[in-house]
């Protein structure tokens, strides 16, 4: 049995297995197929990357995105494993080139989108090499349940049809029970064994900041990350350009990126995000970005996002290789109805009622003032034990409880009046006293309970409400527009109101929104002073971290490789605290290999001993 502990340091740098991987790479070298399910940034590349080092021959990962394969490649290289990709962006001379190298045993690792395997001619070349084994990336693709479905990856059947002999590895960063037993069905292999890692990074810090002054609190947060990789999410293509040009126009670094661009201007701006040349992309949910940078400090979802499955794999961009970063979405309920626009399109209805089911999850995550871990973690049927989480909005605010039993009545109170008829917006304006059409038509002006809230903003009462339909006071029909009704224990808690019975009902204190504090940014063109703010628990030399950063890059632009993929900024945060003077104190330092140790390591060593 071959040395795995041995082959992953070797190869990737590493002196311990994360959690799972070596159970998952024993069960692939044992023939078997397998289902992980391990978060963005737990490690999945490795389970399938070590096994092809092991194999006497190839492993064919399947993509869905040629923008990350030569990303991947690089990487995969880079580690000293020979790698290569069949898609649409090379010449017929290239693409004969790495065939007869797959055929003379020169390449271990191949790489295809979905739609090259579903070519017959592809099978039958693929039949003719000795394929080991078949790792499935982005596996919930597969699945019309998940979030990101894609037609192709269903010809992926044919996988267990025509290479019966050959075990499949399926992987997802995301996906629900009813997704995971969706992928085993359509890649036939329903009793394969399932690796289920946490999804609790703990590294990320979540949170939902109320979307008034959206854009003066996006400066805040790009502020403090001058310097550092930042991922925008905007709605549409119009909101991305608007976004990007603005932000320039304040000094940032900013590109946008987005189907609606030309194919040549995107790859570059995704090139150039890459390659540390560009700070800031801004780029549309409904777009998949490929972006495999593991130093990306802050995630800004500028609009809701569609699903919470999106939402969380969009956040798992922050942060990979395991220092402190940011996820900040901007919620404003003006969001639902750009999303319900779109849902009403659809002419299937149970994807119409599956899109509403979606959206009502992810408008409950923003509205609820409850652990955003939490939510998460349990949305994939995971519990965090943990009372606070130290790492949301909601954990690390320093407001009480507040008695919410008065304006619950209050809320409650309409509900029951108008019928159950009438959804949030309707409730909380009788409450507020707006004079609107509808509420004069209605005669909903000459409720007991109109104009009764004077303390409470529109947003402060929609999160009240939303813990009310949380906690199942009040039930929240799904639809364009959602209806609010009381069930049982609602009526039993209005009744104990009105008899005295209930005095108390604790909820969090709702946000009240405050104006931003006053941007400070540096003068257009002018380069701001750059202060690490990468947080870590070792205590390391800034001055020698920002030389290695300039290093990397030199050698990046030399290697014709991402910054990325010759040392992490972990790697050279532990390089600034230990300070290896030579070869053998630089292979333990965490993501140096032998290989990157010789293509890499003389001019570290270097820097460090003339800064010594």
């Amino acid at each position: 049995m071959p040395d795995l502990q041995s082959l992953l340091k070797t190869y990737f740098g590493h002196s311990e297995f994360r959690p799972l991987q070596h159970e998952i790479i024993q069960q692939i070298l044992n023939g078997e197929d397998a289902l992980v399910l391990m978060p963005t940034g737990g490690g999945k590349s490795v389970c399938y990357q070590l096994p092809a080092l092991v194999f006497q021959g190839i492993t064919v990962v399947i993509s869905p995105l040629i923008s990350l394969m030569k990303d991947q490649v690089d990487a995969a290289l880079s580690n000293g494993i020979p790698a290569a990709y069949l898609n649409s962006t090379l010449t017929a001379e290239e693409s004969r080139r790495v065939e007869a190298k797959l055929r003379t045993g020169e390449i271990k690792l191949l790489y295809c989108a979905p739609e090259r395997f579903a070519l017959p001619h592809f099978r039958d070349f693929l039949k003719t090499l000795p394929i080991k084994l078949f790792a499935v990336d982005e596996a919930h693709c597969i699945s019309e349940w998940g979030h990101d479905f894609r037609a192709d990856y269903r010809t992926l059947n044919l996988l267990k049809k025509e290479f019966s002999s050959v075990p499949i590895v399926a992987l997802t960063a995301t996906a629900t029970e009813q997704v995971a037993d969706d992928i085993v069905e359509q890649l036939g292999i329903p009793d394969v064994k399932r690796f289920i890692s946490s999804f609790n990074r703990q590294n990320l810090n979540y949170r939902v900041e109320r979307k008034a002054s959206a854009f003066s609190k996006l400066v805040n947060w790009v502020n403090k990350f001058k310097g550092e990789s930042v991922i925008v999410y905007c709605f549409s293509r119009k909101e991305t350009d608007s976004v990007a040009e603005k932000l320039c126009n304040l000094g940032f670094n900013a590109r946008p990126y987005h189907a609606g661009l030309q194919p040549e201007d995107r790859s570059q701006n995704q090139t150039d995000f890459i390659n540390d040349k560009v700070d800031i992309i801004t780029a549309t949910i409904a777009f998949g970005m490929g972006i495999d940078k593991p130093d990306v400090r802050l995630v800004v979802h500028y609009s809701l996002p569609k699903t919470i499955e999106g939402y969380f794999q969009e956040t798992g961009r922050a942060g990979r290789d395991g220092l402190e970063s940011e996820c900040v979405l901007f919620y404003g309920a003006g969001d639902q109805f750009n999303q319900k626009y779109f849902i009403e399109q659809i002419e299937d209805p149970l994807q119409k009622e599956k899109r509403y089911e979606q959206l009502n999850q992810m408008v409950g995550y923003c509205e609820l003032k409850k652990c955003r871990r939490k939510q998460l973690l349990n949305y994939f049927g995971e519990n965090l034990d943990q009372d606070n989480c130290e790492g949301c909005d909601v954990c690390l605010k320093t407001e009480s409880y507040f008695n919410a039993a008065e304006v619950s009545q209050k809320i409650l109170q309409v509900i029951n009046e108008t019928g159950g008829r009438f959804g949030g917006s309707h409730i909380i304006s009788i409450l507020l006293g707006r004079n609107q059409k509808k509420i004069r038509e209605l005669s909903h002006n000459e409720l007991a309970s109109y104009g009764s809230v004077t303390n409470y903003d529109k947003g402060a009462l929609s999160q009240i409400l939303a813990n009310l339909v949380d906690d199942n006071y009040i039930k929240r029909e799904t639809g364009m527009y959602p209806t609010l009704s009381l069930v049982e224990k609602g009526y039993g808690l209005l009744n104990s109101m009105h008899a005295g019975e209930v005095t108390e009902l604790r909820m969090d204190e709702p946000e009240v929104e405050i104006a931003p504090a006053k941007v400070k940014i540096s003068a257009k063109g002018e380069k701001a002073s750059r202060k690490t703010k990468i947080k870590s628990n070792l205590d390391y030399n800034q001055d020698l971290f920002e030389r290695f950063r300039v290093l990397r890059k030199s050698l990046a632009t030399k290697y014709r490789v991402p910054p990325y993929v010759v040392a992490s900024d972990k790697t050279l945060i532990e390089m600034a605290h230990y300070l290896p003077q030579n070869t053998a104190e630089l292979l333990d330092i965490n993501g140096f290999g032998e290989v990157k140790v010789k293509r890499y390591g003389k001019v570290f060593i270097e820097m460090i001993n003339n800064h010594s």
